[in-house]
């Protein structure tokens, strides 16, 4: 059976003791990744610059684990306002993902009101 492997790139970590990512074999799970901007380490005010990033960090995301947008299986989005988080999704989504034949699956849950970001995401790829 394959090691598991942590999975981190650049100007993005958490807090606490965990990987960006973990991968066994082909597989690849994220931790919850936040929409940070890569420059600044800031989150933004606006919930489409907070978007921009959370794609900015995917991209990032599927680099280190050696993917291609191809790879993402599922994303799971947590956002405040569930109704505008799916909204804001949709343009950057299309750009990463502009073939409606062939998208992830994907799920827009509630994030608490108090979090510290208006969305955040965590994603199931299959590399290689």
């Amino acid at each position: 059976m394959p090691k598991r492997q942590s999975i981190n790139w650049p100007a993005f970590a958490h807090s606490n003791p965990i990987p960006n990512a973990s991968k066994i074999g082909n597989l690849v799970m994220s931790s919850v990744i936040g929409p940070r901007d890569p420059t600044t380490g800031k989150i933004p005010d606006t919930l489409e610059a907070q978007v921009k990033n959370l794609f900015l960090q995917l991209a990032a995301a599927k680099e280190a684990a050696g993917g291609a947008p191809d790879d993402f299986l599922k994303i799971e989005f947590f956002a405040t306002d569930q109704a505008a988080g799916r909204t804001a999704l949709n343009g950057e989504w299309e750009k990463m993902f502009p073939d409606p034949a062939s998208r992830p699956a994907r799920h827009t849950q509630p994030l608490p009101a108090n979090a510290p970001a208006l969305i955040q995401c965590a994603f199931t790829a299959v590399v290689g």
